[in-house]
């Protein structure tokens, strides 16, 4: 299953360094607080002093939704996996689970995050696969 298409601006650039060379970024307050990478201000403390951090890469499932047979540009349609996990470091982060059959997902189950570029003009976007058992 494939991403879609997705261009940095002038807000996104330094997110997508980081996916461009394999590291998913976060925002990071003096305190230690993470946020999702794109809050202005810490989601824990409201400090407005963020620096970008790389994550861990680790995250756990909190939930998932599957559709059936819809997945763009697959022959034959796969299902798209759309799941919601807390990143190791403490922020929820949704985007597609990759390379797996539905039925082995449970709430807890360990993922880690890969990057997946749909073509050469476009960034790369990061993607849950399962982790290792």
């Amino acid at each position: 299953m494939t991403v879609g298409p997705v261009m940095r601006d002038e807000s996104t650039a330094e997110f997508f360094d980081g996916t461009g060379a394999g590291q998913l970024l976060l925002r990071r307050c003096p305190v230690g607080h993470f946020s999702e990478s794109a809050a202005t201000q810490c989601t824990t403390c409201s400090c407005a002093e963020l620096t970008w951090t790389p994550a861990s890469g680790g995250a756990t499932l909190v939930s998932w939704a599957v559709t059936p047979g819809k997945a763009a540009g697959a022959e034959p349609p796969e299902s798209l996996m759309l799941v919601i996990a807390e990143l190791d470091e403490g922020p929820w982060w949704w985007s597609q689970l990759q390379n797996c059959d539905p039925q082995e997902l449970r709430v807890g189950r360990r993922l880690r995050v890969e990057f997946q570029r749909p073509d050469a003009d476009h960034e790369a976007v990061p993607v849950f696969v399962l982790a290792d058992s």
